[in-house]
């Protein structure tokens, strides 16, 4: 039978509403799923919710199950987590996370469904797509075991670039200018310092913070012949980088890491689904709760995301409860 579902929809800048939608009935090797949780990926929707897709990204930067187009009125989003509520009889029951929108209910087909590992809870498995990207981002990087790293940004995707990268048995300093963040790295056994008191000569840099002083500084604090992996985006924004320093003297380099592709030393063996996996395994770890830091019900999340990107104070991973 059709069922009602209600969905978050971007229909202007820094504006959005709840729409009430109508589902068909779900076909032969489908699911429905009815949401539990989701999660706002702050970096990315609040580009998105600012209208700052550049126009040449609108289909590169396309969600998997994203309805409508950049710039608006647009659905996006990719961290949900839910029930099967009808499906195959050996889905139907299970607890999956699904690279879906800000939606109570939805259709997807059942290769989109990665069902929790057990013992996972779904309130924290709304951390998956975030970790996904930490590890392919350390994968990008190529560090090795002992490597010194440096972290620059302490938001979600560079506190869970750092706990990685210290589980793959590398020493590891977060860097941010938010004293709070400190209290995360000592959960997640790495330094902290802030960009004043940065420790250099790292032998791997991640860059997380999203800004151009922080791509600064994480070029500043690469040792020679390192590299500095650049897990932001940016957007529209125009990022200005200090090559005329100590760039070419120190013989650096900068990639990007983007998590649209696994990254090419995996990529012959690892496919997404894989890499998935592995993020969800990785979620048995209580630890990573210290990065829940909010919680609201969805139908408060038009304000909820205005608020979030004008004022995003110490937010760090914030919950969207159905």
């Amino acid at each position: 039978m059709a069922a009602a579902a209600r969905a978050f929809w971007i229909v202007g800048r820094e504006a959005g509403e709840i729409r009430h939608e109508t589902l068909r009935d779900h076909r032969g090797g489908e699911v429905v799923v009815r949401a539990l949780f989701s999660a706002i990926s702050r970096g990315t929707e609040s580009l998105v919710f600012k209208g700052a897709v550049p126009t040449s990204e609108y289909q590169r930067m396309r969600a998997p199950f994203q309805a409508g187009e950049f710039p608006w009125p647009v659905k996006y989003g990719y961290v949900s987590v839910g029930e099967v509520e009808q499906g195959p009889l050996d889905l139907v029951g299970a607890r999956v996370f699904v690279l879906y929108p800000h939606q109570s209910r939805y259709i997807v087909p059942v290769p989109a469904v990665h069902r929790l590992p057990a013992g996972i809870p779904p309130e924290r498995a709304v951390l998956a797509a975030n970790l996904e990207t930490a590890i392919n981002g350390v994968w990008d990087s190529a560090l090795r075991v002992g490597d010194r790293v440096a972290v620059v940004g302490g938001g979600t995707v560079g506190c869970l670039a750092a706990w990685v990268a210290r589980r793959a048995g590398a020493v590891v300093q977060l860097v941010d200018r938010n004293p709070v963040r400190s209290h995360i790295a000592s959960a997640f056994d790495v330094s902290f310092a802030l960009p004043a008191d940065a420790a250099p000569k790292a032998d791997v840099v991640l860059h997380c913070s999203g800004s151009a002083e922080g791509l600064d500084l994480a070029c500043r604090l690469a040792g020679f012949e390192s590299t500095v992996t650049e897990m932001s985006w940016y957007g529209t924004t125009i990022v200005p980088l200090a090559l005329g320093e100590a760039f070419h003297a120190q013989r650096l380099r900068l990639q990007s890491s983007q998590v649209g592709h696994v990254a090419p030393a995996q990529r012959s063996r690892w496919d997404h689904a894989r890499r998935m996996q592995l993020a969800l395994s990785l979620l048995s770890d209580s630890v990573l709760d210290v990065l829940i830091s909010g919680e609201s019900p969805f139908d408060e999340l038009p304000s909820v995301m205005r608020q979030l990107t004008d004022h995003p104070g110490d937010t760090l991973c914030h919950r969207i409860r159905y």
